[in-house]
């Protein structure tokens, strides 16, 4: 009987995971335009790739949600994993790992360039990587409830 109520509470919280995704991409979509729109940061060519796998991010887990579409992991983890692709890469150039030179951040803004830095070590780069982060894990552990899956 144990086992039949842990499966129960883990399918509860894995069910719940969905929300945890949407909310991140809410607040990774909201903050990156509260940089660009009312702080005036100018983003970056890699900030602008990582927008463009976020931004539909936020319609699709909302259209989602609401649907309860129970293969929302179908749509969400392409677009999630190329964003955590681009902001791993993003982060090994913010932190000099690989060289700028390398890369096409020498037009226009710098990839490099710390427009802000919260506590003496989170930045703009480290945000998206935590956002992208989260909504892929959150995505490969989601499970729907039971009632969601039938169709």
């Amino acid at each position: 009987m144990t086992d039949l109520r842990t499966d129960a509470q883990g399918a509860s919280w894995r069910s719940a995971l969905v929300y945890v995704a949407w909310a991140q991409a809410l607040v990774a979509t909201l903050g990156s335009l509260f940089f660009s729109e009312v702080m005036r940061f100018t983003p970056c060519v890699l900030c602008w790739y990582q927008r463009i796998f976020m931004y539909p991010l936020l319609v699709i887990l909302t259209v989602g949600v609401l649907d309860r579409d129970p293969r929302i992991r179908r749509y969400v983890l392409p677009l999630s994993v190329l964003g955590l692709l681009v902001s791993v890469f993003h982060n090994l150039l913010f932190y000099g790992v690989i060289p700028e030179e390398v890369t096409q951040c020498r037009l226009g803004v710098s990839c490099t360039i710390r427009y802000f830095d919260f506590a003496g070590f989170i930045d703009i780069p480290q945000m998206s990587l935590v956002a992208f982060t989260v909504i892929t894990v959150a995505m490969l552990l989601y499970r729907p409830k039971e009632s969601d899956d039938v169709q």
